[in-house]
């Protein structure tokens, strides 16, 4: 997702996504062959996995909100979407996650502070 935000020019954005898309496409295949129909990747309940790749949920939701584009969805990563659903409603992470909107607006104050690419 770094990758997507600092990219410069299309051609550099576009590679950037296009990674990023392999890489979701390759989590989905890990998640399918780890989670054996379980709702998360270690099984029943949410294990080490599932905490470190929810943790780039919150700002991949960003990600989608200002790049307009939709990564986890269910045409492209089905099994990801699902998951996701899934781990946000998940008691123990439901009050923690960090709404989008809110999380969005300080990702625009940061982008305030980051330094301008070089000429």
């Amino acid at each position: 997702m770094r990758g997507m935000a600092s990219a410069q020019g299309e051609e550099a954005k576009k590679a950037a996504v296009d990674q990023f898309v392999e890489g979701l496409n390759l989590m989905e295949d890990a998640y399918v062959k780890l989670s054996k129909g379980k709702p998360f990747f270690g099984g029943d309940k949410i294990g080490y996995l599932d905490i470190a790749f929810g943790c780039f949920l919150a700002w991949l939701r960003v990600t989608e909100k200002t790049s307009g584009m939709k990564f986890l969805d269910e045409a492209r990563t089905p099994h990801l979407a699902k998951w996701a659903v899934s781990f946000c409603a998940d008691p123990a992470v439901k009050d923690v996650m960090p709404e989008t909107e809110k999380l969005a607006e300080f990702a625009k104050l940061l982008a305030k502070f980051k330094p301008a690419p070089p000429k």
